[in-house]
């Protein structure tokens, strides 16, 4: 795990000359609206009748929303026919293969190897990246890790 999300997010940045969840939505002709959620979710995807839609909840912060937008849109390209609300209440099968590759595929996404490198190089510390950017410490960790393996 890990190129193929990687490789998902750059393909989009490259096509659409820009890094920017919403605008690439946009292109991609994906529904985004926004829903006053349960404080627990912060948003969800929807395929429904040919139709995608990106559900983000209207009380997070602009980061929050961004980093939120980024997940679903994760979704949206690599789990486009993946209900996980049903999987969760009506199968075994786990979806955290799936939260997993939407967490990557944001970071990838938000965070490109250039920004990373320049941004470690800088600040030093995932806690010190994760305040000046605003992306959440499990999905930079989750980049670390992927980087490490790679140079192993």
């Amino acid at each position: 795990m890990g190129y193929y999300e990687k490789d998902t997010a750059l393909e989009l940045a490259d096509k659409y000359n820009t890094t920017d969840p919403f605008e690439i939505a946009e292109y991609l002709n994906v529904h985004v609206f926004y829903q006053n959620l349960h404080p627990s979710i912060m948003g969800f995807y929807k395929y429904n009748k040919k139709n995608q839609y990106i559900c983000i909840n209207e009380n997070l912060s602009i980061t929050e929303q961004i980093v939120t937008c980024s997940h679903e849109l994760g979704h949206c390209k690599m789990h486009k026919h993946v209900n996980t609300p049903f999987l969760r209440a009506n199968t075994f099968l786990s979806v955290d293969k799936f939260e997993r590759q939407a967490n990557l595929f944001a970071v990838e996404l938000l965070l490109p190897d250039e920004n990373w490198h320049a941004y470690a190089k800088e600040l030093k510390t995932i806690d010190a990246i994760s305040h000046h950017t605003g992306i959440p410490k499990e999905l930079l960790l989750l980049k670390y890790q992927k980087l490490v393996c790679c140079y192993v």
